[in-house]
């Protein structure tokens, strides 16, 4: 998953500061409709591993080093705040994110998303040496393995560069057209996606955000899968037991209506 990364201050006075100072160098939001896939497939159990409790609020995730260079993951209560620094580093801007120590609800040691970026005049990235009680170091997923967390950092990349990817897919193929025999991964991702129309999955399963015109890009995860899909177009399918395969799903009879019933359930972005 690629985060918004910017450096909030120059860093400059590091080599001043206390230890114990947070030099941010990105946030990334954690709310039932926006949340860093690459820890789970929906917004409680992202919140089971960071042992967070699953309010609808949300959070928001700073992630940066102290004045020893060790990598934190620091969670805030405070999602507007969070949320605003994002918006002004999208646009280049500078802000200073500072969450107030009240709004601070845990500081857990590592980073879950590889940066590459680090704080100017402190030790060079490393996790914090551990003390009794504390959890194992949070660490990015190994982009050389497959698995559920590569499975839906690759969903991310198709929702991101969707034009790219439709440009691969020549007109309407589909696995589940009549008279074609259905890809047994994909048969099975449309019948679980359609039950969750009649069952309603854990927050975060079923996501929308906005797509060009006047349409939607439906984001939906489930055990050992993702699909990534635009409600006036196709969908892609990724699945845990085919490494690195990518398979399109055309509209044929069936996936408009899926798609029009998931996204009137979907968590949107706050």
């Amino acid at each position: 998953m690629s985060a918004t990364e910017g450096a909030v201050g120059d860093g400059s006075d590091a080599g001043e500061a206390d230890d114990d100072q947070l030099f941010v160098l990105t946030a990334v939001l954690l709310t039932p409709g926006q949340f860093p896939s690459v820890l789970g497939d929906d917004y409680p159990e992202v919140c089971a591993k960071l042992r967070l409790e699953p309010y609808q609020e949300g959070y928001g995730l700073v992630l940066g080093q102290d004045g020893r260079g060790a990598r934190w993951t620091v969670a805030t209560e405070d999602v507007t705040l969070v949320a605003c620094a994002i918006a002004a580093w999208d646009c280049g801007m500078e802000y200073d994110l500072s969450p107030d120590e009240n709004s601070i609800v845990a500081a857990l040691p590592g980073w879950p998303l590889a940066l590459a970026v680090a704080a100017p005049g402190v030790p060079a990235p490393h996790d914090p040496a551990p003390e009794e009680g504390d959890p194992e170091p949070l660490t990015p997923p190994d982009a050389l393995e497959w698995g559920p967390a590569q499975r839906r950092l690759g969903a991310d990349e198709i929702a991101l560069q969707w034009a790219a990817w439709r440009e691969q897919v020549d007109g309407e193929v589909t696995f589940v057209a009549p008279g074609m025999k259905p890809h047994p991964g994909v048969r099975r991702v449309l019948d679980e996606a359609r039950a969750y129309v009649e069952q309603p999955p854990p927050p975060g399963r079923v996501r929308s955000s906005f797509a060009a015109g006047e349409a939607r890009t439906l984001r939906v995860d489930g055990p050992g899968w993702s699909m990534v899909a635009r409600t006036d177009d196709i969908a892609f399918v990724l699945l845990d037991d085919e490494p690195g395969e990518v398979l399109p799903v055309g509209r044929g009879p069936e996936l408009p209506t899926l798609l029009q019933s998931l996204e009137a359930m979907a968590a949107r972005p706050a």
